[in-house]
């Protein structure tokens, strides 16, 4: 058996893979230290980890941030429901008899939100049966930690069990940097990613850029580390952290709670970071000891000095950083991001007078606290003191408000203490351990009809639409006790800082200022955490997928490249502006079908929208004339045996890791997607399924395509990296326009292409 196999719960101190972690910490410093010899200069935290993961063992070159492609070994691989089946079922091709690092599934995506847990956990058992036996099983058989529904979000239960200092953690997820709350780099990938790292295969990784946040000063009264990363969204953008790690320092840092750096680092997803890190202290050791890893703790204090960054580099960053940004925390103000873009930040100040000038809804009708990014017990018991103050002052909550628990040790936990209980009072629904609204699992009838209306969340993310598939719900984030006082108040007009409200006897009274607990008194307590431990041998155990199955279905290995250009390929979309993950492949009612490449290919660009005639899921058939949907059109032409080619704007697929994004295009027939930027999860997505990824060389070329135009990829024969392609635009009327297209392939990812798919060549490997 594998030596990591200690895949067991962790009891009487004892972490989960404690030996895979002493072996890494015994090697770090003399990995460290071979690296500060070659770069010749101190190393910030996020070079010290990703140093001492390369495949080369001890570094013997120095790589260049943005350019270097790196091979890297990862400690450990995370998988949540919706995108372990699409990886899974890749793995099972790969040839492998157990997975060659430690590596987990957590069941938190397919409980839908609507009418609190046990009755929500209870559907979704019975609705997704199918997809839960596959995936206990296939983990059973392959060696895979199994989190069965209920146990909570992935990210937190990772946070809790998994996550240690200087590790390194791939997760198909795009907020898996959670985990960079406790100094891991933890990075969101596809599933096909995650199929090289269990099948003992090096994981390719472009050497990030590297951003420095400085936190000086110290949060205090209604500020919250969620304000924080708002801060910085606002200040980068959502394709202002594209190809970089953002690393956190400072005096300010260290004040943190652990789980407020998680907050912090969760959402840097937002700003398209690779991921975001913080340096181990005690704060982060604390954690470890209150989650029942006090031996991690001791390991990591006896090489502290090493999992962190240097002295030096945090004394002149701007020596060391690519780009450095200084937030005094003290000089904050609350603020909610949105709507309809996690970058957009607006001062609670000034919220009002912004919402009345732009139109935006003022009646909030729903709050939402919880998700993988806000769920720790520090943040449930700030927004408990504001619950609690409703309570004593008389007040009312004036929206619907919804509490999810992030784990099942959280929930049990705050039960044990009265918060629960506390929450109910005041009127609010207790959802079960899982993504639910924030990922679209939210059956919502109140809006079924349209309206227009603000929701404000402890979320990430709020697209439209990707709350409760309403276009006209304005979803805005912000802090668990902020989302708490503005669903006091039920009105967006409302400053909880200075405003004062009416109670139940007419008189007027004032939030004070929310307290809390960064860990429970009476410490974290769980009766069923949740975890399956795989078999010991797995040979023996069967993966049932039934030919006739809606939910699940066996891969067809992708054709390999014919070796010829690609010539006359239709235009199936020239997608304007914001064109996401969630535009590019749903989720919401759409999870169901995450195991079935064929089925949830019918929403391949439903959201996407068309630049010839501003509408969603409606293209220009060119064998028929005829407008329709765009996964029938896709189709129509692949059943013709004629290529096609996606067009799309800045920041192509940005948002979710989810890999169908890429997987249904290369089913559908997709040969190339062209673009003016790529996010960077879609883009590496794009490439190991086989899909050529080009960006223009002028960006302004972007606007010559047209509606009816067969267009050319030549140069393929000469496939190299750096090398242009050129495209030629066929026009309708016999016009022709030619202009050069980029790629960022280097040799290997060529041979993806040629092969049909990174998986493809796995399989030849392990014949």
């Amino acid at each position: 058996m594998n030596s990591f196999k200690t895949n067991r719960l962790k009891n009487n101190n004892m972490a989960f893979d404690i030996e895979m972690i002493k072996g890494l910490y015994a090697r770090f410093p003399e990995r460290v230290d071979a690296a500060k010899k070659l770069l010749g200069r101190p190393m910030t935290h996020a070079e010290k980890v990703l140093y001492a993961h390369l495949d080369e063992g001890t570094a013997n070159e120095t790589y260049e941030r943005g350019k270097s492609y790196v091979d890297f070994r990862p400690d450990r691989v995370a998988m949540q429901d919706a995108t372990a089946q699409m990886a899974l079922l890749q793995f099972m091709q790969a040839g492998k008899k157990v997975v060659a690092v430690p590596s987990t599934v957590h069941c938190d995506h397919l409980i839908t939100a609507k009418e609190g847990a046990e009755k929500d956990l209870e559907n979704a058992k019975y609705n997704n049966q199918e997809v839960y036996d596959f995936l206990a099983s296939v983990s059973n058989k392959y060696g895979i930690g199994f989190w069965k529904p209920g146990a909570g979000i992935i990210h937190q239960v990772v946070l809790e069990n998994y996550s240690f200092p200087g590790g390194m953690m791939i997760g198909t997820d795009s907020h898996t940097p959670n985990a960079g709350g406790l100094g891991m780099i933890a990075i969101g990938v596809g599933g096909a990613d995650a199929v090289d790292v269990m099948a003992d295969m090096p994981w390719e990784l472009k050497f990030p850029k590297l951003i420095g946040v400085k936190l000086t000063g110290k949060l205090s009264g209604w500020l919250a580390p969620k304000d924080v990363i708002l801060k910085v969204a606002d200040i980068l953008t959502v394709k202002g952290g594209t190809g970089a790690i953002v690393e956190y320092f400072g005096e300010g840092a260290h004040a943190l709670s652990a789980t407020g750096r998680a907050t912090i680092c969760n959402m840097g997803a937002e700003v398209g970071a690779t991921t975001s890190v913080f340096g181990y202290d005690e704060n982060t050791a604390e954690y470890l000891r209150q989650t029942g890893r006090a031996d991690v703790a001791e390991l990591a204090n006896g090489i502290a000095g090493y999992l962190t960054g240097d002295d030096e580099v945090y004394e002149n960053p701007e020596k060391y950083f690519d780009q450095v940004i200084e937030i005094n925390l003290s000089d904050l103000e609350p603020a909610l991001n949105g709507p309809f873009t996690p970058d957009l930040r607006t001062a609670v100040s000034k919220m009002g007078e912004t919402a009345k000038a732009k139109d935006w809804p003022l009646n909030m009708e729903a709050g939402l606290i919880g998700s993988c990014t806000n769920s720790s017990y520090e943040d449930i018991t700030r927004a408990a003191s504001l619950a609690r103050q409703a309570l004593d002052k008389g007040l009312k909550i004036k929206s619907e408000l919804f509490i999810t628990p992030g784990s099942e040790q959280v929930r049990y936990t705050i039960e044990r203490d009265g918060l629960i209980d506390l929450f109910e009072k005041v009127g609010a629904t207790v959802l079960a351990n899982a993504c639910g609204q924030c990922i679209g699992q939210w059956d919502r009838e109140s809006v079924k009809d349209g309206h227009r209306n603000s929701i404000v969340t402890s979320f990430n993310r709020n697209f439209a639409k990707r709350n409760d598939g309403n276009i006209n719900t304005f979803a805005f984030v912000a802090s668990p006790e902020m989302v708490m006082a503005y669903s006091i108040a039920g009105t967006l007009d409302f400053n909880p800082l200075t405003d004062e409200l009416v109670n139940d006897k007419g008189e007027k009274v004032k939030l004070d200022e929310p307290t809390g607990m960064v860990y429970p008194p009476k410490g974290f307590e769980v009766d069923d955490p949740g975890y399956q431990a795989p078999a010991e041998d797995g040979s023996k155990v069967e993966v049932v997928v039934k030919p006739d199955s809606k939910r699940l279905q066996l891969l067809t290995p992708f054709a390999e490249w014919d070796g010829k250009d690609f010539e006359k390929l239709h235009l199936l979309i020239k997608a304007k502006g914001k064109c996401t993950t969630d535009h590019i492949s749903m989720a919401g009612p759409w999870l169901r079908f995450r195991g079935h490449l064929e089925n949830i290919s019918q929403n391949m660009l439903i959201g996407g929208v068309n630049y010839f005639n501003d509408k969603t899921n409606l293209v220009k058939n060119q064998l028929t004339g005829e407008y329709g949907p765009v996964p029938a059109t896709a189709q129509a032409y692949r059943d013709q045996s004629v290529g096609s080619i996606i067009v799309g704007d800045e920041n192509y697929g940005e948002g979710s890791s989810r890999e169908h994004a890429a997987m249904e295009p290369r089913f559908l027939g997709v040969k190339a997607v062209l673009v003016r930027s790529f996010a960077r999860i879609h883009e590496t997505n794009l490439k190991k399924q086989g899909v050529l990824a080009l960006t223009f060389d002028n960006k302004a070329d972007y606007e010559k395509v047209l509606e009816d135009d067969r267009i050319d990829v030549l140069g393929l024969a000469d496939f190299a990296p750096g090398k242009q392609f050129t495209v030629v635009l066929h026009h309708a009327d016999g016009a022709t326009d030619e202009f050069k297209a980029n790629h960022t392939y280097n040799q290997n990812q060529i041979e993806w292409f040629k092969a049909g798919s990174a998986l493809n060549l796995i399989r030849k490997m392990n014949g």
